[in-house]
């Protein structure tokens, strides 16, 4: 479903006021959507810890803000080297969401203490304990999670619906390798992972592809219905071998049916904080948009056509139309088929060019999340209608991890 219905012609006086003194391009997160979709993210995990996925942040001072809050407990970062660099940062509970060959990283991880306990690293295949051994340069306890796939497969086993995460479906070998680190000296199974990427992020609810939805919903019943037992099953497998402090599933999309498993202990979740547009076709939740950004317009072409500098920012996934940022502001605005978001310039199409002059600020929402905090150094924190705070980007401070 679209999200929460706004005034987007009052969110665009409000974002031009607030941004007047600043030269676009330029990103924002409007403090008070992105501390609703907090709350809202809170209220569906049903008291269960959320834990907040850094790529869908990418900025400190927000994993920082949305931490603070009741509810929020860890990073699920996605490299090893952000994972030490939030450690060395000061959070002190992060948990990598994908296996790592990072061996200088995993060097210093096994050599200080404060950041062996900070960081829990993901194993789903005896080979990355090998590495990881080959790699240690001090005595540090290792603490590890295993991950569990969480596909769906058909009857007869030839259709495979999920993403391809790990090799390890069945609890009987994710038993067997829970055995393996816990036989190997320097190492200490804490936690067991399982993200259903094909519920939690795929949309059920397609603009204009009824049927399309409908099979999107019919196969994600069956998902949750055989997964639930599945990984129920797979941590009891797993915690006859070792205690484990943690089961995390779910993501943003499926955050109120993973939670409702007895098993998960906690649930992770970080693009429902700055919804991006790839989120407005869930029937689950509705989020408002929090994170955009600003183009200028440089040309006026002709009658209803206007020029932003900049735009080529597609998202990762399979490239298509969807991976696209969209224009927001001002409602009514659209991408020209023929040349889409452009390297250096995105021609706009529609009624409302005709008044937008040169100078003037047309505001975009990114495909997908924490991915625009690629694109940009700096976020402009809006309240209201003024710019409260302006904070560093992980590539503002320096970092372009992956």
């Amino acid at each position: 479903m679209p999200p929460i219905p706004v005034d987007r012609a009052g969110c665009r006086a409000r974002y031009d006021r607030a941004t007047a003194a600043w030269d676009a391009p330029l990103a924002i997160v409007d403090l008070d959507a992105f501390d609703a979709n907090a709350g809202d993210l809170v209220r569906r995990a049903g008291g269960k810890p959320v834990r907040v996925a850094s790529k869908s942040v990418r900025c400190r001072a927000l994993l920082e803000r949305v931490l603070a809050r009741d509810g929020f407990a860890g990073v699920l970062a996605y490299s090893l080297a952000e994972s030490l660099w939030l450690a060395r940062s000061g959070f002190e509970d992060v948990l990598l969401a994908y296996p790592s060959a990072d061996r200088a990283g995993f060097a210093e991880l096994t050599a200080d203490a404060k950041l062996a306990r900070a960081v829990t690293v993901m194993v789903d295949d005896p080979a990355q304990l090998r590495l990881i051994e080959t790699a240690r340069a001090g005595r540090e306890e290792v603490r590890v999670c295993l991950e569990l796939d969480t596909a769906l497969r058909l009857p007869g086993g030839r259709v495979r619906i999920g993403a391809l995460r790990s090799p390890v479906r069945d609890p009987e070998r994710l038993a067997e390798l829970a055995r393996a680190v816990d036989r190997r000296p320097g190492f200490r199974l804490v936690g067991l992972m399982a993200y259903e990427a094909h519920v939690a992020g795929v949309g059920d609810t397609v603009a204009g592809r009824p049927l399309y939805s409908r099979a999107v919903r019919l196969m994600q019943a069956a998902a949750r219905r055989e997964l639930a037992a599945r990984r129920a099953e797979a941590v009891r497998a797993v915690r006859a071998v070792a205690e484990l402090e943690f089961v995390n599933g779910g993501g943003t999309g499926s955050v109120q049916h993973t939670a409702a498993e007895a098993a998960v202990t906690e649930v992770a979740a970080g693009s429902g904080l700055y919804v991006p547009h790839l989120f407005d076709g869930y029937r689950s939740f509705r989020g408002r948009p929090a994170a955009l950004f600003a183009l200028p317009v440089v040309r006026r072409p002709g009658v209803g056509v206007v020029t932003v500098l900049g735009g080529g920012y597609p998202a990762s996934g399979a490239a298509g139309a969807d991976r696209l940022p969209v224009p927001w502001l001002p409602e009514g605005l659209r991408l020209a088929p023929q040349e889409g978001a452009g390297e250096v310039q995105t021609p706009l199409l529609g009624q409302p060019a005709d008044d937008l002059l040169v100078g003037d600020k047309v505001w975009f929402r990114h495909a997908k999340a924490g991915e625009l905090c690629e694109r940009f150094p700096a976020l402009h924190l809006v309240e209201g209608d003024r710019v409260v705070r302006t904070v560093p980007t992980y590539r503002g401070e320096g970092h372009t991890y992956l």
